[in-house]
């Protein structure tokens, strides 16, 4: 973790903007920092499972906004993706993926809930239309069943043939825009923004252009402007004044490696893979079913997104908060038992 903190607070000083992006970087290396202690002091992966309850809730708003929106026009609920106030398409659909991963991890529970919430979880991650999601589900439960633990694929297989009889009874969800994005192999532009992020790299090749400060560089995402979500803007919500200058500070390279190189150069991107090699370690090393899935899909899917990059909604900071719970499960962290409150059945 030294060796993270140090390179990215080094690769700040070569940066354009030298002084901002080292308070940056301070701030953003201590709150993943303060992410895997937190993982350290949770100690045991069963002490995420209350994030289930949180996903669903968030699934049963999606749907519900989703169908309020079109209720004039419920045709047109085949047209578009899975909608949500404050969540992306792609957020939804990698929420349901962790769902997914929680239900099946969870030992001792019952079938008779673990089934429906499997075909809500399943259903909202089709009607989300993302494909990074489905990518991360099946990597994840691959790595896990290598591990042994082979329900993992049992429950994706089980998944797997939920939607394709799904698909098959009802013929008007081959024509949904959701289902028919996840069978297309288009990679939607992201061409352009890789290359937009190799310039930032080229133009600062050691430090990069600094800590949330490659927006610009990113044109094919910049150009659009500041943009909230969809839902919104169909009721007619845009960006505030005065947001609009910081519009660049979310938009990422659709690579973690790439995204890392555009921030932070080769500094700091050799610091976040000697961290990521240390994560890929403990979490092989427990054997834990839930946190390999994890770590391992949320590496699958940084090929084409990046969903390691904090602040995010949540599912970032629970891919650090899980290495947090590797790294005392396997002995290379000191451990903090938590108190009775904490305990999950």
């Amino acid at each position: 973790m030294a060796v993270f903190v140090l390179f990215q607070l080094l690769a700040a000083l070569f940066t354009p903007h030298p002084l901002a992006s080292l308070g940056v970087a301070s701030l953003r290396s201590a709150f993943i920092v303060a992410l895997l202690a937190a993982g350290v002091w949770l100690r045991r992966s069963e002490r995420l499972r209350p994030l289930l309850w949180g996903y669903l809730a968030v699934f049963v708003t999606a749907w519900v906004s989703t169908v309020w929106q079109f209720a004039a026009n419920p045709q047109g609920l085949l047209e578009i993706r899975l909608l949500h106030p404050y969540y992306y398409f792609v957020t939804l659909g990698l929420l349901a993926a962790i769902a997914l991963w929680l239900t099946v991890s969870w030992k001792g529970g019952s079938w008779l809930w673990r089934l429906p919430v499997i075909v809500f979880s399943l259903a909202t991650l089709a009607a989300s239309g993302s494909r990074g999601p489905i990518l991360a589900l099946i990597v994840g439960a691959v790595a896990t069943a290598l591990c042994g633990h082979r329900r993992y694929l049992w429950g994706i297989l089980l998944t797997g043939m939920l939607g394709l009889a799904a698909v098959a009874a009802l013929p008007q969800l081959r024509e949904a825009a959701s289902v028919e994005r996840l069978v297309t192999l288009g990679l939607t532009g992201r061409d352009e923004v890789w290359q937009g992020a190799l310039e930032a790299f080229r133009q600062n090749p050691v430090g990069g252009a600094g800590p949330y400060q490659i927006g610009p560089y990113l044109e094919f995402l910049y150009k659009d402007g500041c943009n909230l979500t969809p839902w919104l803007m169909n009721e007619g919500v845009g960006c505030p004044a005065w947001l609009e200058p910081f519009r660049g500070a979310w938009l990422i390279a659709h690579n973690l490696l790439l995204h890392s190189l555009a921030e932070t150069g080769i500094l700091g991107t050799l610091g976040l893979l000697a961290l990521l090699g240390l994560g890929a370690y403990a979490t092989w090393r427990s054997r834990d079913g839930l946190l390999v899935s994890i770590f391992w899909g949320f590496m699958a899917m940084s090929l084409i997104d990046v969903v390691t990059a904090v602040p995010s909604m949540g599912f970032s900071e629970l891919f650090w908060v899980g290495i947090g719970i590797a790294l005392t499960q396997t002995g290379l962290a000191g451990a903090r038992t938590p108190p009775d409150s904490l305990e999950v059945a």
